[in-house]
């Protein structure tokens, strides 16, 4: 009796120690997969708070909600689904459609470089300064947007668990949605109400406290900016790097071995710098692969359709 009790209790030792190595497992794919995703993060955290300007201070963190709570309907019910059959029975699709995701990235990083420095820029920023649309039409127009980045981030992370079996990929997955979603909205909640805060101390505060609500206020649109920027640079180097590992993913390897060979030289001329030198030199030449292909899909689609460009640019 004694012995069986002992095996039993064995058993359900071993059985621990498999669940928290799985634990262990699906926290490092999350976290490995999140951090692959880090350029879709960026530019959906720049992105978001555009929605809510002009809005009433006290509908701006229900909105934010709204959205929330429409991007992760968007990951798990809708996307989550459909790049887990295509990893169990088509994979070979994978490396196509992270790079299709990549070519929209870096469209994206160079289309908002057009804005800011094209023939259309003036009417950019009037557009920026419209008066808002309604909240039902906002909160809608944001989640489908995040529809698209949302697809980017799923499959990006899928990619880096694709051998993984399909019950901890799914898990992965799950959470890799839950924390994105948590994460960009969290950040983005947090730097709406900035400024609220900072009035608010600025108003109650005294001596330190107030100069700090004052200091608040004035660095909200300088944040605005810095993300904008930072957004627009993950974008272009996340976008030209996954489509630098896909080309060789799919026997085009000369522009993966080139980038990799000066990222070794670079490594050895830096010595005790050489790790940050090489990433530097990865990246750099990521942001220009991502760079040169988004100023051509920009140059395709203006070239496509200048006319509705125009006409957009006036009616906004």
């Amino acid at each position: 009796m004694s012995a069986g009790l002992a095996a039993l209790l064995d058993d359900v030792a071993t059985l621990a120690r498999a669940a928290a190595a799985s634990v262990d497992d699906v926290a490092a794919g999350a976290s490995r997969a999140s951090v692959k995703a880090v350029g879709v993060v960026v530019d959906d955290t720049a992105v978001t708070p555009r929605y809510v300007q002009g809005i009433k201070p006290e509908r701006e963190l229900p909105m934010i909600r709204r959205i929330a709570l429409g991007s992760l309907r968007n990951k798990i019910l809708f996307i989550l689904p459909v790049v887990l059959l295509l990893s169990q029975f088509v994979d070979w699709l994978l490396t196509p459609i992270l790079m299709v995701g990549g070519a929209y990235l870096s469209f994206e990083g160079a289309e908002k470089l057009w804005e800011a420095v094209g023939p259309h820029r003036h009417a950019a920023k009037e557009a920026a300064n419209a008066e808002p649309a309604d909240e039902k039409t906002l909160v809608g127009g944001a989640i489908r947007t995040d529809f698209i980045l949302s697809a980017e981030i799923m499959v990006i992370a899928l990619n880096e668990v694709t051998h993984e079996p399909f019950l901890a990929r799914a898990v992965i997955l799950i959470a890799v949605a839950l924390l994105i979603t948590a994460l960009v909205y969290g950040t983005v909640a947090l730097i709406v109400k900035m400024d609220d805060i900072g009035l608010r101390l600025a108003r109650t505060g005294e001596g330190g406290v107030a100069t700090l609500g004052r200091g608040l206020v004035r660095a909200m649109p300088v944040v605005l900016r810095v993300l904008s920027t930072v957004g627009i640079a993950a974008m272009l180097w996340v976008g030209g790097h996954i489509l630098l590992v896909g080309l060789k993913d799919l026997g085009f390897t000369w522009p993966y071995d080139h980038v990799h060979h000066l990222e070794e030289d670079v490594h050895h001329a830096l010595g005790a710098f050489g790790g940050v030198g090489g990433w530097l030199t990865n990246t750099a030449f990521s942001a220009l692969l991502g760079l040169v292909v988004g100023a051509i899909v920009v140059a395709v689609l203006h070239r496509v359709r200048p006319h509705g460009h125009d006409a957009d640019a006036h009616a906004a």
